[in-house]
């Protein structure tokens, strides 16, 4: 097996949007379409099999030239082409995989049933996959012949831990590696104002000249605000000092059951709040502001609002991976039914909070393959611990989802209220995202199946005024964290806005590198004149409270 070594380990591994949960009851039933499609269609099914026993006597004879999908790690193992069992092991286990997808797509289920089933069947090939049992694992095998069993007896004992301290689930990453505050989070600054919701920091400026207006950035409410601050070299905090922008940063607070009423007018009076503290400790008469995924939602949602009243309290906005309305292309709409969404509702309701840990898992399922079989094969058949990354770390240090913000974000994604003329009302003003007219740059991620780039796209196209879409090559994650120096990395620009994604493609250009460069740029021109950088973080009313990363970040 070949541990992760990039941010590919932990891609769509975060979102605003896994909120309606997966009942056993819903992956039941789609299994039982599948049997019941295979008893009303006998003869697609036998040709089916028919096709199957081909491939697999094609497989015994050395014939088939079957290879697993690109960027598969599982197959990595010299053996599996080297050997002639471990290969025909592998073929034979490719060609029942897409045997049973090839009947699902041939079914007569409609094209929501089928993506469902589909789905279900993928959580069963995947989990009987040959390299998640020590016989069927070269690597596995190979280690434990090397360490005389020690490799073993160390994945049992991790196997134990996780059962007693981890619902069962592998551990992820070694928590142990990383403190907040310490080599995460570590930026220098201060809290300089705070609220029942949030902690504000400002950073120290690292240059002697800084531009006039500041960039706060708003983080997403199901994740620490870190993913902005990892070690140095990933921190899109420190990237913006050390081009001379004034940094801050929201941390929220992690919500109890006590805070179940919070709502997103909960969290938009406070981020206003913020950015009166922000003006007042910098003298500018506005911000541009920052904000991914729920954190650009909080954003949309500030911006309709102040649209509304007039207001000029925003001069630029940036917007990443972010969905405002429902997408067909995404997973996470797979079975987000009226009921599954009104039970949902209820469960956050009675506890409270949606569990940020419930979440994780959710996530974890979606994307079984990197999130839960890679670590069951490196934990428990190899023996090794897990990694230790820090964007793994921060996936995993949860947040909580206050019981009334989860029911709303529901409603938002399944009527689309964001994409429909004062259909969201927020602080008694309804939302009209036509109106909004600062500038606007949208970022989204070719691979990211948590927030499709299509949906991202259409999210572009809401807005008013003038807006920049951009389209990463990575994922979810590598979409957020992408640092110059990566040589792989390109992205896609196009200055018009047609109607539909596949048009912005066709007619984009690329660029190598990372697009926190053109996006430096683009702020740059929207920031303002540069001016001496202040000595001192605060102001009169706002003075430093405590030392960054603040004391919410470290809430449980």
């Amino acid at each position: 097996m070949t541990t992760p070594t990039s941010l590919e380990a932990s891609r769509d591994a975060a979102d605003a949007n896994a909120f309606a949960g997966l009942r056993m009851s819903d992956v039941l039933n789609a299994a039982q379409q599948f049997t019941t499609q295979a008893l009303k269609q006998p003869v697609l099914f036998a040709g089916q099999e028919m096709n199957l026993m081909r491939d697999l006597t094609s497989i015994c004879l050395g014939l088939a030239n079957t290879e697993p999908q690109p960027g598969d790690r599982r197959f990595s193992d010299p053996s599996w082409r080297g050997n002639a069992l471990y290969r025909s092991t592998m073929q034979g286990y490719l060609a029942w995989c897409d045997a049973l997808s090839s009947f699902v797509d041939r079914s007569t289920l409609d094209a929501p049933e089928k993506a469902r089933v589909q789905y279900v069947v993928s959580l069963l090939t995947d989990a009987l996959a040959p390299t998640n049992a020590l016989a069927g694992n070269p690597a596995a095998l190979k280690k434990l012949v090397d360490t005389g069993g020690a490799s073993l007896v160390a994945g049992l004992k991790n196997l134990a831990g996780d059962i007693a301290s981890n619902r069962g689930m592998p551990t992820q990453v070694d928590k142990r590696a990383f403190e907040v505050g310490g080599n995460v989070a570590n930026t220098r600054g201060s809290v300089v104002f705070r609220n029942e919701v949030l902690e504000l920091i400002q950073y120290a400026p690292t240059t002697a000249k800084v531009y006039e207006r500041p960039h706060l950035i708003v983080p997403p409410q199901i994740n620490k605000f870190y993913v902005f601050d990892l070690a140095k070299g990933k921190s899109i905090v420190d990237y913006l000092l050390q081009g001379g922008f004034q940094a801050f940063v929201v941390s929220w607070r992690n919500p109890g059951a006590e805070q179940r009423d919070w709502d997103l007018d909960t969290y938009v009076r406070a981020l206003i709040e913020a950015i009166d503290a922000v003006r007042d400790i910098t003298g500018s008469d506005d911000v541009n502001l920052h904000g991914a995924c729920s954190g650009a939602m909080t954003i949309a949602a500030l911006l309709g609002h102040t649209a509304a009243r007039g207001q000029k309290l925003v001069h630029a906005a940036t917007l990443a991976v972010a969905l405002l309305e429902g997408s067909p292309d995404s997973q996470l709409g797979l079975f987000a039914t009226p009921e599954v969404v009104a039970a949902a509702k209820q469960n956050s309701m009675s506890k409270g909070v949606l569990p940020g840990d419930e979440m994780g898992r959710m996530f974890a399922w979606l994307r079984p393959n990197e999130l839960v079989w890679n670590y069951w094969v490196n934990n428990y058949l190899l023996g090794n611990d897990p990694p230790a990354f820090d964007i793994l770390y921060w996936n995993n240090d949860t947040t909580r989802l206050p019981g009334r913000m989860h029911g709303q974000l529901l409603d938002i994604f399944t009527h689309n209220l964001f994409g429909k003329k004062d259909a969201l009302t927020v602080l008694g003003t309804p939302v009209d995202l036509a109106q909004v007219t600062c500038d606007k740059y949208v970022i989204g991620g070719m691979t990211d199946h948590i927030t499709p780039w299509k949906g991202v796209y259409d999210t572009a196209r809401m807005f008013g005024g003038k807006t920049r879409f951009v389209l990463s090559s990575s994922g979810h994650i590598q979409s957020l964290v992408n640092p110059p120096g990566n040589p792989k990395a390109k992205y896609f620009l196009n200055p018009a806005l047609p109607a539909t994604a596949d048009d912005w493609l066709a007619s984009a250009a690329s660029r190598a590198g990372s697009w926190w460069e053109d996006w430096r740029d683009w702020l740059a021109r929207r920031s303002g004149v540069k001016r001496v950088a202040p000595v001192a973080p605060g102001s009169e009313r706002h003075p430093p409270i405590a030392d960054a990363p603040g004391t919410y970040v470290l809430e449980a």
